[in-house]
């Protein structure tokens, strides 16, 4: 027979780096995948990758972590790498495809990378009639254990009969048997063929054997079985004769009666009850000591517990919930307004059908706290979690129920905890959330969750069945809409909460705060007292933020060490607390109980000594004091907030004048400043006040401090061609003015949004005068009068109305 001919892509080098394969070695003729994880093998790979592509496989004699030449075997295999995949854990997959046997002839790098000189081994052909007969039997023994073996695929049947070469015969079904990797290792060493199928068909046979004795052993399982399956009917019959005498079953029947009983109660049809059935037919047949047992059990207490006929319609009073929302939040007209008008629809419409409510606000405005008061308006249950930073669908929708451990989704356990078919879900941080990557899609997961034309027959992947969702009234929250998925937009109904200007801040702490602190801290209502002055300093110099959760923070450390002032005078030894009571009511001294009773009233100094030195200052707030500056108002995530725009001019080489611009902004106020600068430019040279050859030769620097914050968004547009003219003028703008809107390149001021967030942030930084769009007029009538009192607004259309309000052409 002819030897094998080696083409001319496959000329094979002396020298070869060298992979330890520490599992099973590798024949030639294959085609497999190869995983890399070590950092010594990963550069083997990428050194070959990078040369001819050829690396030699061998397999370890010894048991190491790192291995050197002396611990391989002296034959290995030559392969050819045909594609390499990077894995996300560092690793590489590296597809191959073997070529020849090969011995190391003599060691060139003995500790990784190892390198080599190698001989290739030839297919030995003593006696070619008697190597293809063995190899006809060997092909005929395997096809009757393919047959068999359920184990062998088609694929692997037909690339079996396929192969031509009755040494990668043998070497290709010594490959797929279930070998030790010194058998196999034995059979990779012979290059005499006729040997080598000898010794794969006394392998074969010995599978055979297997095969035989694993087939005896199912069929005695089978048999088995069937006797459970009898024992089974045996025990119901026995159990009712047990029910009959009164005698008690074990905790297994009594699992499954009650499941039972509990399914049939609900009356399932169709699918539902098909894959119920069975389920508990399966779990009758478990035995307590199966692992599949408990997942059988928690499966059907599940299914148990869910509310799938929970038709109960919400019975509340519109008056009652109009009082709650009132009791619950100061201010917060508009969100209040349309929240009721949400509960008038559900009222006359008396059913229980699910909404989507998205609430957008800066943190601490009170989003969770809505979402609370709309359940106890409603007398609903509330079920609340997060997904922000969510990046596993299956925390939604449920792990399948193959893996060990796993659960049903955030939706279905919610549903399970509350009990009812119409609770109020609040799902908070929808725009944190992840989208897409290795384990799905969370917010394409909630869009079907929320879409009322899916969510009537949504599956779990746990529950596998489908359950209703379409009364259950989802709230979402998020600080900002940039990130939330444009779908989801559309199918809630957004409401919009701003930041608190400081005498809401004042109202706030009155009403919730400061009780709310005080029972926190062990004290007692009105023991420590505030007066408004000093709420306004808390607010002005402690907690300048859009919410007031650092006010929160600051009443809880000022009673945190007011309460330690008291107790520092009590003597422990003759006061003891009893379980469940607080201290004071354990104290029957009347000297102890007037110390610890004894009411305080804030001043500035012991706020100074509670709180210390405050972080803010009027010398904070933003002034455009010097020519080349100007105020704008900006909508963040965190809610308004004021900033201010710096330019200056530097004489530069004529030809090199142009504009810088610093501060991380983005795209869109890179193109505003842009505009700003030529429509700036265009009116001076205009008006004939500046020449074409001022502008080539200065440099024009425009920057927006608080560099390490990025910036975005057109509406700083109309305050940077301010700042500019203020430069080129040497004229500064009016004292305690601020502006907003974005500006065309034909001196046209456009509308902006966040104006009612932007409106709060100026009246916190001591702005009196605010210049808007005049299409934003609309919005100004919706700002509610205590947060525009004290403001005067200029609405404009033109960027020269702008400039004639900024330098005091304007009253």
């Amino acid at each position: 027979m002819e030897k094998e001919i080696t083409t001319v892509d496959q000329v094979l080098p002396n020298r070869l780096l060298l992979i330890a394969l520490n599992g099973r070695p590798i024949f030639p003729g294959i085609f497999t995948p190869l995983m890399v994880n070590t950092a010594e093998d990963l550069n083997v790979i990428e050194r070959a990758y990078e040369s001819d592509g050829l690396i030699g496989l061998v397999l370890q004699n010894t048991e190491v972590a790192n291995p050197e030449v002396a611990d391989l075997h002296k034959i290995g295999c030559v392969a050819r790498i045909m594609k390499k995949v990077n894995l996300p854990d560092g690793g590489v997959n590296v597809f191959i495809s073997t070529i020849k046997r090969f011995k190391i002839k003599r060691v060139l790098s003995r500790q990784n990378p190892m390198s080599a000189a190698v001989e290739y081994i030839e297919d030995l052909w003593e006696d070619p009639v008697k190597i293809k007969a063995y190899a006809r039997t060997l092909l005929s023994e395997m096809k009757e254990s393919a047959e068999n073996n359920p184990l062998f695929s088609e694929e692997m049947r037909l690339n079996m009969v396929n192969i031509d070469n009755p040494g990668k015969i043998a070497d290709f079904i010594a490959s797929v048997l279930n070998l030790e990797k010194e058998e196999q290792q034995k059979i990779l060493e012979e290059a005499d063929v006729l040997k080598r199928i000898y010794s794969v068909l006394i392998f074969v046979k010995r599978e055979q054997e297997l095969l035989h004795i694993q087939k005896k052993i199912q069929n005695e399982l089978n048999e088995r079985i069937e006797k459970s399956q009898r024992e089974h009917f045996l025990r119901e019959e026995l159990d009712a004769i047990k029910n009959e005498l009164n005698i008690p079953t074990d905790a297994k029947n009594r699992d499954y009666e009650k499941f039972k009983e509990k399914i049939e109660a609900l009356n399932f049809t169709g699918e539902i009850k098909e894959t119920l059935d069975d389920e508990l037919d399966k779990f009758a047949l478990l035995e307590p000591s199966s692992p599949e047992y408990t997942v059988s059990r928690n499966y059907l207490d599940l299914v148990a517990s869910l509310p799938w006929r929970d038709n109960t319609v919400a019975n509340f009073s519109l008056t009652k919930a109009k009082k709650t929302l009132e009791n619950d939040h100061y201010g917060m007209e508009d969100v209040k307004k349309r929240i009721f008008e949400y509960l008038s629809v559900r009222k006359m419409k008396n059913d229980n059908k699910g909404a989507i409510i998205l609430l957008v606000g800066p943190p601490g405005v009170g989003k969770t706290s809505v979402g609370k008061s709309i359940a106890r308006a409603m007398n609903k249950p509330f079920f609340r979690f997060s997904v922000g930073g969510l990046t596993d669908a299956d925390e939604l929708k449920g792990h399948r129920r193959t893996y060990i451990g796993a659960l049903p989704g955030k939706i279905l356990q919610g549903l399970k905890i509350t009990k009812s078919r119409s609770p109020v879900f609040m799902i908070d941080e929808v725009d944190k959330m992840g989208h897409g990557g290795n384990r799905g899609d969370p917010a394409s997961v909630l869009l079907e969750i929320l879409d009322p034309e899916q969510n009537s027959a949504f599956r779990d992947y746990y529950l596998d069945l489908p359950f209703d969702l379409s009364d259950v009234l989802f709230i979402l929250t998020a600080n900002t809409l940039d990130n939330v998925l444009e779908p989801l937009l559309d199918r809630a109904e957004i409401i919009n909460l701003s930041g608190y200007v400081d005498q809401e801040k004042v109202q706030i702490a009155k009403k919730y705060l400061v009780p709310k602190s005080l029972k926190k801290n062990g004290l007692q209502k009105n023991q420590v007292v505030y007066s408004s002055k000093i709420l306004l300093e808390i607010a002005n110099f402690y907690a300048r933020e859009s919410g007031v959760r650092n006010m929160e923070a600051c009443l809880d450390k000022i009673h945190r060490k007011y309460t330690t002032e008291l107790l520092e005078n009590v003597d422990f030894k003759t006061v003891e607390a009893k379980d469940g009571k607080m201290l004071i009511d354990s104290v029957s001294d009347e000297e102890t109980r007037n110390l610890l009773l004894k009411e305080k009233e804030l001043t500035d100094e012991d706020l100074k000594k509670y709180l210390g030195k405050p972080p803010f200052s009027d010398d904070d707030i933003k002034k455009a004091d010097v020519a080349g500056t100007a105020i704008g108002l900006a909508w963040t995530s965190m809610g308004g907030d004021t900033m201010i725009i710096e330019s200056v001019a530097m004489q530069s080489s004529p030809g090199k004048g142009g504009l810088q611009l610093t501060g991380q902004l983005g795209d869109v106020m890179k193109e505003s400043a842009m505009i700003a600068k030529n429509w700036i430019s265009a009116h001076f040279l205009k008006k004939g006040k500046i020449t074409p050859r001022w502008l080539e030769t200065h440099s024009i620097h425009l920057h927006v401090p608080e560099g390490a914050t990025p910036k975005d968004g057109p509406s700083a547009g109309i305050t940077m061609a301010t700042a500019l003219y203020s430069l080129i003028t040497g004229k500064k703008i009016r004292p305690n003015l601020a502006m907003t809107g974005e500006l065309s390149l034909t001196g046209q001021v456009l509308p902006i949004g966040g104006l009612k967030e932007k409106t709060v942030a100026a009246k916190r930084n001591k702005i009196r005068k605010i210049i808007i769009p005049k299409a934003n007029m609309r919005d100004l009538e919706k700002i509610p009068e205590n947060v525009k009192k004290g403001l005067t607004f200029y609405p404009v259309s033109r960027m020269e109305e702008v400039l004639e309000i900024a330098f005091g052409k304007a009253k």
